[in-house]
């Protein structure tokens, strides 16, 4: 009994600085529109500032080739970050990217091969076997970023509070960029437009 009450103590003193720390980020969320799009699904939306610092994840993140298309068609990543290229179609595949000068061979269904992203860009991904397929993996120096669903809607969480560079990214419109501030435990709402 005496060991359970100190184990109960501790537990309840991490949740209550898992709590703090929650309520001391703040949110950015709101609508980036493809003006004269069908769709604005795929805007890479992302804060950036002075000093960020980003963590890989340690599994590489797939990206499937598979109904003779790359899903996702925009992948946004951090810095460092291992994208897996799987083949899920019956016919063997390639990739290759001019920007990153890369070329991964081609394979067959079920068989995958892997890239190591270790510069910011913007990288086009395509296929020797197949020119009709595109894609794009977007690198980012920052935890901060978000891709839209086809509203153009998007949620970025667990920021800390300050000043920030919002910047918005797609692969047919320009580019746009606002200042934003984020405050602890609250959520500001940011909408963009973004045009040819």
């Amino acid at each position: 009994m005496k060991l359970i009450l100190p184990l109960v103590e501790a537990l309840t003193i991490l949740l209550q600085l898992a709590t703090t720390a929650s309520s001391q980020t703040g949110t950015i969320a709101g609508t980036a529109t493809a003006k004269g799009m069908r769709t604005s699904a795929g805007i890479v939306v992302s804060l950036q500032a002075t000093g960020l610092t980003t963590n890989p994840p340690a599994q590489a993140v797939t990206m499937d080739q598979k109904e003779m298309q790359f899903l996702p068609h925009v992948l946004a990543v951090v810095k460092g970050t291992t994208v897996k290229f799987l083949n899920s179609d019956p016919v063997p595949h390639n990739v290759f990217s001019p920007e990153g000068k890369y070329n991964l061979g081609t394979w067959p269904t079920g068989e995958a091969r892997e890239y190591r992203f270790d510069k910011a860009g913007v990288y086009t991904q395509l296929c020797r076997v197949h020119p009709e397929m595109e894609a794009f993996v977007v690198v980012l120096e920052t935890p901060y970023f978000a891709t839209t669903d086809a509203g153009g809607h998007f949620e970025i969480q667990g920021v800390a509070p300050g000043k920030y560079k919002l910047v918005a990214w797609s692969e047919k419109l320009k580019s746009t960029e606002h200042e934003v501030t984020v405050e602890g435990g609250k959520t500001s709402n940011v909408d963009l437009t973004l045009t040819r």
